[in-house]
């Protein structure tokens, strides 16, 4: 069993008689660290029925491409390869993910799935628990504390969420037991893809395909476990000091493997503080505080991905400077293309459209600019959401969400008064210049300019 906070249940019908335990599996993609499969595992054992895994493939997932898509089949595949290991039959189907669950849990004793924090993913589980002719459980398992647990409203800063949860934090901060099945599932007679069908299946997919995968960067629970430990090994002693310098290799990389769900914050952080030191103490406050800060904005605040999203005096500042005059502004073209006066600036673009991700300061830096380069304040948040949601790999993500709006005020605080930015923290060329090598930045991202 699991902690009974991360239950939580969406269903009230009792649990019937059924062929099967169903787990669908949806935001937590992988078989280690993963409470939702624990807590179906144990259900399955305890009611001495098979467990069946199912993942829904829809080719309309909001502002996802070709990029997003492969790089989640990677990880897809792997799991299928886990779960047929353990003698578990794993069912993907091209389906919107809360019809193809619908449809299974018609032979299903209970539902378990895993919780998503986007207002569409916890749409989905709510239609799920609506129409089911059995009982749903959702399990939190991408989260260190339960979101709800947590806090039972948005937190307005790091500050505010910082003492519960390192309060709750020896409750939480656990090994999850673990229990397997003791009856197989893989001779059910269920339609479904394989893991052997998935690249076929991906290239009749109707995706956006304008913008192709990152070539050195594989997806899977695998590759983000050799991630980790290349990062525990390399930056574990100086990550503190070094983490915010754009021109060192010093951040972990882990972020697109968390945002599919392909490695547990949990099993990353217990990683960490196994090696104490102030680069891990570091590592884990954003793993901790900072990401848990991100899921608690998004799952309270059903505009998260609008500028409506913003702390009052931040949106009023902003507004009231709307009119200001810039001293440049470009298109969103201009700066899809990174055709910026700021060398800088266009060589964070580029690292984002060729690698799939931009270091963690200079993405400040980046929708920083993007709110001083465009006349309306709104179109600049919508601009930078567009832009890191199309080419982040850990785009349309809680930290991607929280991020872009922390660059237009959120979760922070006023700062002294200024053109354009009113009171909303400013960041410019000479302040990279002054702490880091931004020569070496453009030199380690290939940007020629």
């Amino acid at each position: 069993m699991v902690e009974g906070e991360r239950l939580r249940f969406l269903d009230p019908r009792p649990i019937r008689d059924g062929k099967y335990v169903l787990y669908w599996m949806q935001a937590s993609q992988r078989t280690h660290y993963n409470h939702a499969l624990l807590h179906a595992s144990y259900l399955s054992q305890s009611l001495d029925l098979p467990l069946v895994v199912y993942f829904g493939l829809t080719d309309g997932y909001p502002e996802a491409n070709l990029r997003h898509y492969a790089f989640m089949l990677e990880g897809l595949k792997e799991v299928s390869h886990d779960l047929e290991h353990m003698g578990i039959r794993f069912v993907i189907r091209k389906c919107e993910p809360a019809e193809g669950a619908l449809s299974l849990s018609k032979d299903a004793a209970i539902v378990v799935c895993d919780m998503g924090y986007l207002r569409h993913q916890r749409e989905w589980r709510a239609q799920l628990a609506e129409r089911a002719p059995c009982q749903v459980v959702q399990v939190e398992t991408d989260a260190i504390v339960p979101v709800q647990t947590a806090y039972v409203k948005e937190a307005y800063s790091a500050a505010v969420l910082r003492p519960r949860l390192h309060k709750l934090m020896e409750r939480f901060m656990v090994v999850p037991e673990t229990v397997w099945p003791t009856r197989g599932s893989l001779d059910l007679d269920i339609e479904g893809e394989d893991a052997a069908g998935l690249t076929g299946l991906l290239k009749d997919m109707k995706v956006d395909r304008s913008v192709p995968p990152v070539k050195d960067l594989s997806g899977g629970p695998g590759q983000a476990n050799e991630l980790l430990d290349i990062f525990l090994e390399r930056a574990s002693e100086y990550y503190s000091e070094q983490k915010n310098d754009p021109s060192l290799r010093m951040q972990s990389d882990l972020s697109p493997y968390l945002h599919f769900g392909h490695i547990s914050p949990l099993y990353i952080a217990l990683r960490a503080i196994s090696r104490p030191s102030g680069g891990t103490d570091a590592f884990v406050e954003e793993l901790f505080v900072r990401r848990e800060l991100s899921l608690n904005f998004v799952h309270y605040r059903n505009d998260h991905d609008s500028f409506t999203c913003l702390p009052t005096w931040a949106s009023n500042t902003l507004m009231k400077h709307s009119t200001d005059r810039r001293e440049r502004v470009y298109s969103l073209e201009e700066l899809e293309h990174g055709e910026t006066h700021d060398p800088y600036w266009n060589a964070a673009q580029h690292e984002m459209v060729s690698s799939g991700k931009m270091h963690g300061y200079m993405r400040m830096y980046w929708g920083k600019k993007i709110l001083e380069w465009t006349q309306d304040p709104r179109e600049a948040f919508s601009r930078a959401l567009h832009l890191n949601n199309k080419y982040e790999l850990d785009g349309r993500d809680p930290n991607s969400y929280a991020g872009i709006a922390w660059c237009f005020g959120k979760h922070d605080r006023p700062w002294g008064e200024r053109a354009v930015f009113g009171s909303v923290r400013y960041m410019n060329d000479k302040g990279l210049e002054r702490k880091f090598d931004m020569e070496g930045y453009i030199k380690r991202v290939g940007y020629k300019g």
